[in-house]
Order: C-alpha cells, then sequence, then structure tokens
C-alpha cells in the first residue's frame, strides 16, 4: 500500500471522522481522481512537439495519454475541427496515490513549495 494512502486511512479519516462527527466512514471526503492536462498550442506549428508530449506525460503518469482533438474550428487561434489541441490522462487508485506522493514529496520542495506542505502532511 502506498505511504500517503496509509496515511489517509490511518490518520486523517479518524481525525476528520471526529472533528466534523462523521457518523459513517464513507461520508468523510476522498480523492477519486486526479487528471494531468496539456494544451498544444505550440503543435501548430511543431508537429515533433505532440509526440515530445506525449512521451513526457507517459514518463510522469506511466500511462498513454488521450488525445483531444478540437471541437469546432476558431479562425483567431488558427484551430480547425477535428485537430489535435490537447492531451490527458485520468490516475485513479494506486497510480493516483503514487503520483500525488512523489508530486508532494519530491517535485514541489524543488520547486521552493516545501514551506506550504511541511504544516499540512
Amino acid at each position: 500500500m502506498n505511504r500517503l494512502l496509509k496515511k489517509y486511512r490511518e490518520i486523517a479519516v479518524p481525525a476528520m471522522t471526529k472533528e466534523f462527527s462523521y457518523k459513517n466512514v464513507m461520508a468523510v471526503p476522498r480523492l477519486s481522481k486526479i487528471v494531468i492536462n496539456v494544451g498544444l498550442g505550440q503543435a501548430l506549428k511543431d508537429a515533433k512537439f505532440l509526440d515530445i508530449v506525449e512521451n513526457t506525460l507517459r514518463k510522469i503518469t506511466g500511462q498513454k495519454p488521450v488525445r483531444k482533438k478540437a471541437k469546432k474550428s476558431i479562425s483567431a487561434f488558427k484551430i480547425r475541427k477535428g485537430m489535435i489541441v490537447g492531451m490527458m490522462v485520468t490516475l485513479r487508485r494506486e497510480k493516483m496515490f503514487s503520483f500525488l506522493d512523489k508530486l508532494i514529496n519530491v517535485t514541489l520542495p524543488r520547486a521552493g513549495f516545501s514551506w506550504y506542505f511541511r504544516e499540512k502532511i
């Protein structure tokens, strides 16, 4: 079991149940999914950019991203209906908690957000 999931189940759920006086454990708020989106504005000019973004998302999440197509044409942005304008990955269960744990404990401290999460988790 992931350590963040273990902390959630052993520490956070009992604390929230007591603090907010939930009668049932299923009433305690929980994460259901994490969605990672990437807009591909630069892909209109560079075709290789799609592959770079796809490989990067695949490395970060461990899943193949879904390519999202434009629903309608927008002439001001030089977008035609059916063009690939973004990619997304939906993480659930174990992969979600693993990603969130790495985000909080590895990535965000390197970006300078360690002060924010030191007190929270």
